[in-house]
């Protein structure tokens, strides 16, 4: 039986608020110094679990050639930008290390490089820590065994259902990691009104379901020590991979899916204080994070109120807003490209 957080982030990251629909989190100092080497250690950690997924098994114990293994794969990813194919985590890496540079929010000629900022990783640890999910497919993974093109949300896993937590839920979840909270929210609203579609969501789930056999049988499963919890694994993904079917309805599985969108984003509450157990530093990081909401709720209620009757993103989405203010977007990339880089390189 392994943790339920397994990557132990309460050691690290606070979760402040955890509701329904929001859930915000936090990392603190020490001695008055931000805890960023615990923070770029901690997302590390969960790269062997990002890129492999369950396809090769439970893989929280781990060797440092699977991580070696993992951060090539990452690096490798690669997208079509006219007609060249650039790696992103590698072009990302070269701004971010070799040029001590930034990737700007409004930048939309370098939009396509947001993804090598490691907001999907980010994303993937908070739902295995927080909301003790488990990951139903790795893009990473197939990106690298098979080459295609695997689904296009940053996060399909399984959890708990936010209504009923004795049921299961599809979790697709998209993540931005921005200088600016309002930006990055900004952006989450729009990944809603361009994902939630018929024909991308059908195109999606079709895409997704191809992956059904892609799991080790449970009688090929070599680690004793974690096969009943992978036997429960399969039997959830199969309710999911059920759940997908193209012969049911659209609203049916939107009813039993879960959208957590993350903003990992720089907070001047941590260039002005140094203590995150102070009453001043809670006050202004609880007011940023209520601004946010607000501006969150009126923005997604705007959006609504433009696209058409009956399309899926009119009916009643189960969204939870994750929102995770950092001292610096740009110093928290740079340090996490550093030391995965050397990573893959040793």
């Amino acid at each position: 039986m392994t943790n339920k957080r397994p990557f132990a982030s309460e050691k690290v990251i606070t979760e402040h608020i955890s509701e329904a629909d929001l859930k915000t989190y936090f990392v603190g100092f020490d001695f008055g110094k931000y805890r960023y080497d615990e923070l770029v250690d901690l997302i590390l950690d969960v790269i062997v679990d990002f890129a492999f997924g369950f396809h090769e098994g439970i893989l929280l114990e781990y060797n440092r050639r699977m991580l070696i293994e993992a951060a090539k794969s990452i690096y490798g990813i690669k997208t079509k930008v006219k007609s060249d194919e650039i790696e992103i985590f590698l072009e990302a890496k070269k701004i971010y290390v070799d040029q001590n540079s930034d990737i700007q929010d409004e930048d939309i000629e370098k939009k396509y490089l947001k993804r090598g900022e490691f907001g999907e990783v980010i994303l993937h640890l908070l739902l295995r820590d927080f909301i003790e999910t488990v990951p139903l497919i790795s893009k990473i993974y197939f990106k690298d065994t098979d080459g295609g093109t695997v689904h296009g949300f940053d996060a399909v896993h399984i959890g708990p259902s936010v209504s009923n937590q004795s049921k299961i839920s599809l979790y697709l979840g998209e993540s931005k990691l921005y200088n600016y909270g309002k930006t990055g929210v900004r952006e989450l609203i729009s990944d809603i009104k361009n994902h939630f579609k018929r024909d991308f969501l059908r195109r999606e789930f079709a895409l997704i379901s191809k992956k059904q056999t892609s799991f080790i049988k449970s009688d090929d499963y070599e680690d004793k020590n974690t096969l009943e919890e992978y036997k429960r694994f399969l039997e959830k993904k199969e309710r999911c991979f059920h759940l997908l079917d193209k012969k049911n309805k659209l609203q049916d599985i939107l009813d039993s899916v879960t959208i957590p969108l993350l903003c990992t984003y720089t907070s001047n509450a941590f260039n002005s204080h140094d203590n995150e157990e102070t009453k001043e530093f809670i006050e202004e990081y609880e007011k940023e994070i209520n601004e946010l909401k607000t501006y969150f709720d009126k923005e997604l209620k705007r959006m609504k109120e433009e696209v058409e009757d009956g399309a899926p993103v009119k009916t009643n989405l189960n969204i939870i807003l994750m929102l995770f203010p950092v001292p610096s977007k740009k110093e928290l990339v740079k340090r996490l490209h550093t030391k995965l880089y050397h990573q893959q390189r040793s």
